[in-house]
């Protein structure tokens, strides 16, 4: 069935009662139009173009009528010319090809004697003009701009908004008569010219000092606005014509900004508007141009006063321009504190944010407790999206303008209490070095972090921190006690090792912690104050960890359980010494003769346990020192023999003013092992700063380095570096270097293989 017009066709689609049957409606009735469109029936055109049309805004494929649009803009008839250029404006657009044939039919009814199909025109060109459409009809917008019709010079200023746009080279075309048009009393004209000139000031400041001259005159026109009775043509809420004075608002903006005379002009005028989006803009103005510090503190109180507004859309513009503008008058803003502090517990989250982001900028030395106090009782009750921003800023806060280090710390500690789960690494670091390097803050702080996750242990920082501290200052807590606001409160090493286990134990322990937690037990049974008993508690976990199917966890506990026999033999053996020498004090031991001291090595040796000469037997304790020994063991075992063969140096490197020497060492009673004594020294009267030395040895050794004396070289100084290889019986030491360090300015990167040694060095 075809439809015969539009009013028709409507009814049929809407009763079809599937989207397919729609869809056999809508194809129908294209091929009806086609076919109409063939036999030139020009009276069934115009409801022709109405329904495919509507057929276009079903999303239906429309394009073949493009042609008949055209024709029906040839018409003498105006509601032909109407429904055509309607039809061009919706199935062309500036690439099309057909626009070319548009052209010559918009120059002949932009000259029509017809207003309003001049309008027609016009609304069609500044919809879809192309650049060489904009070429070709810029001299018919630029007449229209002069004509006696208030309708027509509106909608030629928007046209030439559209040339402008497309081809910025014509913009001198247009200045003087937007220059004229500024004048114009209708406030269509003049919102449409305003527009102009605006966008012509964006696109080319050159031109912003041609219509600075007309800031008086645009001032002027504001001022009417403002004091003007009521007008109801122009009336909004009791505003007159608020669209044009936000429009002229904003021209001034662009025309004061960088100018004194010209923001001196209209300085008068912005203290005098009303209304709340011409309030806004004016402040925006007054931010922007060169004004006095009394208009900009005015502003700034503006947007205070629109904080107690209570449409949400007008305080969050106000918080998000106070943002923008803090930086500028900082005092200003710290006046309205109460109720940006205020907007924090608004329902409205954007708000919220806008807040959040204003506060961190209004911390200074002066407020920090006061706001500090204000975001921690907000990140008590705060969504989880602002926590990790919100630990981050208070901590960065408390660093940059804490009081003092009691109060950073503090401050640092309820943050972890609070949102223990959503502090950065970078701030937990900050935080545990500001310990380190306050000795005297260190045992009120492990007993805070004590107490702390005694009664908390879900915040993961929180038990880091904790963990660390306590695990690096346990001897201050035991021997100083728990310190709290009145009397020491005495601490035990079982209830520090109970802690630790049952944090170790929790739910809560993720792989990180718990490696915290090996070490801190490991560093606590290496202090004198640590019991027996716990430290075969702390060996027994340890032993209970070198079985973990995490990698991380199983190495630590081995090479921890590894360090505590070590410690047991080095106990053992010290008895043993002592029973043969028949001291039962340490101090007999302390500082033996030369003689004795080579046989108490000579011994020693027999336990596997050789202690370099120079280095005396430390002190028995009631407990092993796990990271003593690992002090004292560290360095590669030395000769027992005191008559040592003369040593031989071998150059390994000689060039850009550095040598670089290895002098090897190996003892018979242990063949495979040769110590290497790297020396480097500098040949010229040059600083060699930043020295890295590396070294790599083949897949069948092994290499150990101890770090270097001093990375920096002076003339005339040696510095060394130990080196320790463990290669195959027989088997040649081989050395790959890689040298790097900046000399005279010039940094110098190097790599050589050295196989200098003598044949041999690793047999017995």
């Amino acid at each position: 069935m075809v439809h015969h017009n539009l009013k028709s066709l409507i009814k049929g689609i809407r009763a079809c009662k599937t989207v397919a049957d729609e869809r056999a409606l809508v194809q129908q009735e294209s091929a009806a139009i086609r076919a109409s469109f063939r036999e030139e029936d020009s009276f069934q055109r115009h409801n022709n173009i109405a329904k495919l049309l509507y057929i276009h805004m079903l999303g239906s494929p429309a394009h073949f009528g493009q042609i008949e649009c055209l024709k029906l803009v040839a018409s003498p008839r105006f509601s032909d010319k109407r429904l055509g250029y309607l039809g061009i404006m919706l199935l062309l657009d500036e690439n099309q090809e057909v626009l070319t044939l548009v052209t010559n039919s918009l120059k002949n009814d932009m000259n029509h004697s017809n207003m309003y199909a001049v309008g027609l025109a016009l609304c069609t060109f500044a919809n879809i003009a192309s650049e060489e459409m904009s070429r070709d009809l810029a001299n018919e917008i630029e007449k229209l701009l002069g004509s006696s019709n208030t309708y027509i010079r509106k909608k030629a200023a928007l046209c030439a908004l559209r040339v402008i746009k497309k081809v910025p080279d014509l913009t001198d075309h247009f200045t003087s008569k937007a220059k004229n048009l500024l004048t114009d009393r209708n406030h269509g004209v003049l919102l449409s010219t305003i527009t102009l000139v605006t966008e012509m000031c964006q696109m080319d400041p050159s031109i912003l000092a041609e219509f600075r001259n007309a800031v008086p005159l645009l001032v002027r026109n504001l001022k009417s606005l403002v004091t003007t009775g009521y007008s109801p043509e122009h009336d909004v809420s009791g505003i007159t014509d608020p669209f044009l004075q936000v429009k002229i608002l904003r021209l001034l903006r662009l025309l004061g900004r960088g100018d004194q005379q010209a923001s001196e002009a209209m300085n008068d005028i912005l203290a005098q508007n009303v209304g709340n989006s011409i309030l806004y803009e004016t402040v925006l103005t007054v931010l922007e141009i060169e004004a006095d510090t009394g208009l900009r503190v005015m502003a700034i109180n503006i947007l205070g006063k629109f904080l107690s507004n209570r449409d949400n859309n007008i305080r969050y513009v106000a918080l998000n321009t106070l943002n923008k503008v803090v930086s500028m008058d900082t005092n200003a803003v710290q006046r309205h504190r109460n109720i940006i502090l205020d907007c924090l517990r608004d329902g409205d989250i954007s708000i919220r944010r806008r807040a959040l982001e204003l506060s961190y900028a209004l911390i200074n030395e002066q407020n920090v407790r006061v706001l500090i106090r204000e975001l921690l009782a907000f990140l008590e009750v705060a969504d989880d999206e602002f926590k990790l921003g919100m630990t981050t800023q208070i901590c960065l806060a408390a660093e940059r303008f804490a009081p003092n280090k009691r109060w950073h710390i503090d401050t640092v500690l309820r943050v972890l209490k609070l949102a223990g789960n959503f502090v950065r690494e970078e701030i937990l670091s900050a935080f545990i070095r500001l310990v380190a390097h306050t000795p005297e803050l260190q045992a009120y702080t492990a007993s805070k972090l004590y107490a702390a996750l005694k009664a908390d242990i879900s915040q993961e920082s929180l038990t880091l921190a904790a963990t660390w501290i306590i695990g690096e200052y346990s001897e201050v807590l035991l021997e100083g006690g728990l310190v709290d606001e009145e009397t020491p409160k005495p601490a035990s090493d079982k209830e520090l090792i109970e802690l630790l286990i049952s944090t170790i134990d929790s739910p809560y322990a993720n792989s990180l912690s718990k490696q915290f937690v090996l070490a801190a037990v490991t560093k606590i049974s290496s202090r004198s104050t640590t019991t027996h008993t716990e430290q075969e508690r702390i060996q027994e976990l340890l032993a209970k960890y070198t079985t973990s199917p995490e990698l991380e966890l199983q190495q630590r506990a081995v090479e921890f359980a590894c360090l505590f026999n070590l410690g047991e033999i080095r106990e053992r053996n010290q008895d043993l010494l002592a029973d043969i020498f028949g001291s039962s004090s340490t101090s007999a031991t302390a500082s033996p003769a030369p003689s004795r001291q080579a046989a108490i090595n000579n011994i020693l040796d027999l336990f596997g346990s050789n202690p370099a000469p120079s280095s005396p037997p430390p002190a028995a304790a009631p407990a092993a020192s796990a990271f003593s020994l690992l002090q004292t063991q560290s360095p590669p075992p030395q000769p027992s023999q005191p008559a040592a063969p003369k040593l031989t140096a071998y150059t390994a490197y000689e060039k850009n003013e550095l040598k670089i020497t290895l002098t090897p060492q190996t003892n018979p009673a242990k063949p495979g092992i040769v110590m290497i004594l790297a020396r480097f020294q500098v040949a010229g009267g040059n600083v060699a700063n930043g020295m890295n030395f590396q070294a790599a040895v083949p897949k069948s050794q092994q290499l150990q380095m101890l770090p270097m004396s001093n990375s920096t070289i002076n003339p005339g100084a040696v510095e060394t570096q130990q080196m320790r290889v463990v290669a195959p019986v027989g088997s040649n030491v081989r050395l790959r270097l890689r040298i790097s360090y900046t000399i005279a300015g010039q940094t110098i990167q190097d790599q050589v293989d050295f196989s200098g040694f003598p044949p041999g060095l690793t047999s017995p």
